[in-house]
């Protein structure tokens, strides 16, 4: 599947630069930066879930240590 990304002059050298650092292609650091994102950002919503249900069983206990 093909994808045009428009880039400036920031992008492009931190392309280039990365692609060489790493020797993979400029492709290749835009798909592992995109997968990375979202992957974070699947972490980050299983993360704030898993808080609210802690915070629905134990938030009077929180709350309790909290005035002590």
């Amino acid at each position: 599947m093909a994808l045009t990304v428009r880039t400036d002059e920031e992008l492009e050298h931190a392309l280039t630069v990365l692609a060489a650092a790493e020797g993979i292609s400029r492709q290749e650091i835009i798909r592992r930066a995109v997968l990375e994102r979202y992957e974070r950002a699947g972490h980050v919503a299983r993360v704030a879930d898993s808080a609210d249900r802690m915070i629905a069983r134990w938030g009077d206990v929180l709350a309790r240590l909290g005035t002590v």
